[in-house]
């Protein structure tokens, strides 16, 4: 996946893929630490990818 189709995707999606990634880290905290990490980290970023392509498009 390169770095040119995250060019097509809006925000929102981006705004709910880090909604699946918190709510998906809550639910394996206390099963799997690793993958609360990995998914805590992951939702972090979709959302500042939100964020940053949402400025974007309103200028």
């Amino acid at each position: 996946m390169s770095l040119e189709s995250l060019k097509n995707i809006s925000a929102v999606a981006f705004y709910f893929a880090s909604v699946v990634c918190f709510v998906l880290a809550n639910i394996l905290k206390d099963n799997n630490p690793s993958v609360y990490y990995v998914l805590l980290v992951g939702g972090i970023v979709l959302f500042f990818l939100g964020v940053f392509k949402r400025m974007r498009s309103n200028r």
